[in-house]
C-alpha cells in the first residue's frame, strides 16, 4: 500500500504565540491532514519533524528564509510553497535579501488578499495565486449589557508597532458618546506599548486593556462586539478580519492595501492611517448612526463567502495536489 505524501508546514510562530501566523498553519494542517500527513515545525531539518517531506509550506519569507534555502538545496525536484504575510509584502522583500531569495526559491507563492499581487516582482506573479483564510461562522452574540446601555469596540492584536495599537488607544480618550467602551485583546510584545496601555488605562475608564487571551475566548468577546478596529500599519490578510466578518461583526480599519484587498476598495468603514481623531468619528458613527452600522454590516456580509472554510481547504488542496502530481514520475 503507498503512504500519504508528507508535508511538513515550517511556521515561525508556536502554538503558545497564538498569531495570525500560527492559527494559519495550525488550521492548514487540519485542512490538509486527512489526505496527507501532515506535521508543523519551526524550521527544516528539525528534530521530531519529517526528516524528508514530499512537499514543504514556508510560512514568512524572511523568517522561514533558512528552512526553505535548505530544503532546496537537499531536495530541488520537492516541490515548496512559500506563503507571504504583511510584513513579508510591505516591508522585508523590498529590503532584505534573504526575503528575496525566498521568492526565487519557492515553486509556488501564496498571498492571502487580491491586493498582494501587485507587489510582487511581475516575472513571479504567474507562480502566484491567492487563497482567502477562513473560519467558521459564528453567530453574533449578545452583549452582556445591552447596546442602549453599553457599546464595546475591540481590537485584537499583540501589542506591537506593526498593528498600531497606539492609534486605538489615542482614539479612545477622543471619543465623546458614554457607552462606547475600547476593549483591546493581545499580549505584549514591546514594553513601550505595554506601558502605553497601562498609562490609557489609568486615564479613561473608556479603555480596557485585557491582555492575551485563548482564541476561542478571544472571538467569543468579538462576537459580542458591536464592531471591531483593525489599525494595522501592514497586513498580508489578517485573520481577524474575517473572524470578524463571519461573526456578523463590523470591521473599522486602517486604509492600507491589506486592507483594501480582504474588504474590498468601496467598503464605507475604513480611517486614515494613524488618524486616531478619524477613527473616533468612525467609532462614534457606527455607534449612533444605525444606518451606517447596517450598511458595514452588509459590506462585510457580501464578502463573507470568501472566507469560507471550504473554499480555502478547495484552493489549498488544489495547489498542493497539483504541485505533487507535477513532481510524480
Amino acid at each position: 500500500m503507498t503512504s500519504r505524501p508528507r508535508i511538513l508546514i515550517v511556521s515561525p510562530a508556536a502554538a503558545s504565540d497564538n498569531n495570525g501566523n500560527w492559527q494559519t498553519a495550525s488550521r492548514w494542517a487540519r485542512m490538509l491532514g486527512g489526505q496527507y500527513q501532515v506535521e508543523v515545525a519551526g524550521g527544516w531539518p528539525a528534530p521530531g519533524a519529517l526528516d524528508a517531506p514530499d512537499l514543504l509550506v514556508a510560512l514568512h519569507a524572511r523568517r522561514s528564509a533558512a528552512a526553505l534555502a535548505a530544503f532546496r538545496a537537499a531536495f530541488p525536484q520537492r516541490p515548496a510553497v512559500l506563503a507571504l504575510t504583511g510584513t513579508d509584502l510591505y516591508r522585508d522583500i523590498d529590503a532584505d535579501p534573504e526575503a528575496r531569495s525566498s521568492l526565487e526559491r519557492a515553486s509556488a507563492l501564496v498571498v492571502l488578499q487580491e491586493a498582494a499581487l501587485a507587489r510582487l516582482p511581475a516575472p513571479l506573479r504567474a507562480k502566484a495565486r491567492v487563497i482567502y483564510q477562513s473560519a467558521p461562522t459564528l453567530a453574533p452574540a449578545a452583549p452582556a449589557i445591552p447596546r442602549a446601555e453599553r457599546i464595546e469596540i475591540c481590537m485584537i492584536g499583540h501589542l506591537r508597532p506593526e498593528k498600531d495599537p497606539q492609534t486605538f488607544m489615542r482614539a479612545a480618550v477622543l471619543v465623546t458618546d458614554p457607552r462606547v467602551r475600547l476593549l483591546h485583546i493581545g499580549g505584549a510584545l514591546d514594553p513601550a506599548l505595554e506601558a502605553a496601555a497601562r498609562a490609557t488605562q489609568n486615564a479613561t475608564p473608556r479603555y480596557r486593556w485585557l491582555g492575551p487571551l485563548p482564541h476561542d475566548e478571544a472571538r467569543a468577546r468579538l462576537a459580542a462586539c458591536h464592531a471591531m478596529v483593525i489599525a494595522s500599519r501592514m497586513e498580508g490578510g489578517a485573520n481577524v478580519i474575517i473572524e470578524a466578518v463571519t461573526s456578523g461583526v463590523p470591521v473599522l480599519a486602517s486604509n492600507i492595501e491589506g486592507n483594501r484587498g480582504m474588504l474590498g476598495a468601496d467598503y464605507a468603514g475604513y480611517f486614515p492611517l494613524g488618524d486616531a481623531a478619524a477613527l473616533a468619528a468612525l467609532i462614534e458613527r457606527s455607534a449612533r448612526d444605525a444606518a451606517f452600522a447596517a450598511l458595514l454590516r452588509r459590506q462585510c456580509a457580501a464578502r463573507a463567502a470568501r472566507f469560507a472554510p471550504a473554499a480555502e481547504q478547495a484552493a489549498l488542496a488544489d495547489l498542493v495536489d497539483n504541485l505533487l502530481r507535477a513532481r510524480a514520475p
